[in-house]
């Protein structure tokens, strides 16, 4: 996601200088300098907010699923570790043949929601990215910028308040893009985390390896 982002960022930083400020000598080419921050525009815009609820939304199901298949798992663990005394073999077998497929499970369908995700994600991003590439684009051009550079991806060291375009970004591509009202947004969120495996006391077949989002 990262990669991906500094790349998207990366295009919009150059797709927004003015195509005649390039073409420009140096002497004539005399512009003002803007700075964005294009991840900070994409969410606080209303499109962006509505989106990300809405993909967190979604796949809230997904995670309540992994978050009980965690409980499942572990509530296996303690019990092939405080009962190991008392459970036959053939009981702690079952109970580790069980352990291991629920294990496996859960890798399985957290690389699946993760994936998902992901792909949701990143396409709202693109969506949004594009639309608001042409207005920093406008912007820039309306305004006497030769050059916006995303304050988020290229250090900047000091920026003026009045070189920092992102509110206005914002403002403008909100009233270009009407959407519906957002309520109580909740950030979206990817899917849980496998829990960690507790080592079982009788000797049981290896824990599939715990996934990492």
């Amino acid at each position: 996601m990262k990669n991906r982002l500094i790349v998207l960022t990366t295009l919009l930083v150059l797709l927004a200088v003015p195509l005649s400020s390039r073409a420009q000598s140096p002497a004539a080419a005399q512009g003002k300098i803007g700075v964005i921050n294009i991840q900070e525009a994409i969410g606080n815009t209303v499109e962006g907010k509505k989106a990300f609820a809405d993909l967190s939304k979604k796949f809230q199901p997904r995670q309540q699923e992994l978050q009980r298949l965690q409980q499942e798992i572990q509530a296996i663990n303690d019990q092939l570790t405080k009962q190991a005394a008392t459970l036959s073999d053939e009981e702690q077998r079952r109970l580790a043949r069980d352990l291991e497929d629920k294990q496996k499970l859960l890798k399985r369908s957290t690389e699946d929601a993760q994936a998902d995700f992901t792909t949701e994600r990143d396409e709202a991003i693109r969506r949004i990215g594009q639309k608001i590439v042409r207005i920093i684009s406008e912007f820039a051009q309306q305004n006497g910028f030769s050059l916006v550079m995303d304050g988020g991806q290229i250090p900047v060291y000091f920026a003026s308040k009045d070189v920092d375009i992102t509110e206005e970004i914002v403002k403008r591509y909100d009233a270009a893009n009407p959407g519906a009202e957002v309520g109580a947004v909740v950030p979206a969120t990817p899917a849980a985390r496998p829990a960690s495996s507790v080592k079982p006391a009788a000797p049981t077949p290896k824990p599939a390896d715990k996934t990492k989002p």
